[in-house]
């Protein structure tokens, strides 16, 4: 595997995540990704709905680049209301764990004021290494 899960001697393991992660190999930069599908049709105005989509957009283009979830190395979340994806984060889970599995990059999750498409709650970027 190309990625090393990153723990400091006498850090807590975080749940859901990695602190950081170490990698060699192709990278595959996805740029952000909503909950709307591959036609631009949103199926969901809410939150774990968008967060699903919003996965499967994500392994969609790994797969179209030669990757799968298990490269990801680093993802960034952009939420509309912090409250939202706080009182959500059992169904996001589940969502993520069905559509990613049990992989934890190194993630971030940031409150926004908006996206650019108005109907978006989230918007997910990722970076993927690939082994050569």
């Amino acid at each position: 595997m190309s990625l090393k899960i990153i723990t400091p001697e006498g850090w807590k393991r975080p749940r859901g995540y990695s602190n950081a992660v170490s990698a060699a190999g192709r990278l595959v930069f996805v740029a952000g990704q909503i909950g709307w599908t591959e036609l631009e049709e949103w199926q969901s105005d809410d939150l774990v709905g968008q967060t699903a989509q919003t996965l499967r957009n994500v392994i969609a283009l790994l797969q179209a680049a030669e990757a799968g979830p298990e490269h990801i190395a680093r993802m960034t979340w952009y939420v509309t209301d912090r409250q939202d994806y706080l009182a959500n984060l059992q169904g996001i889970g589940e969502a993520y764990r069905e559509i990613i599995g049990r992989h934890y990059p190194a993630m971030t999750a940031v409150e926004v004021s908006g996206l650019i498409e108005d109907r978006a709650l989230v918007e997910i970027e990722c970076t993927a290494v690939v082994p050569h």
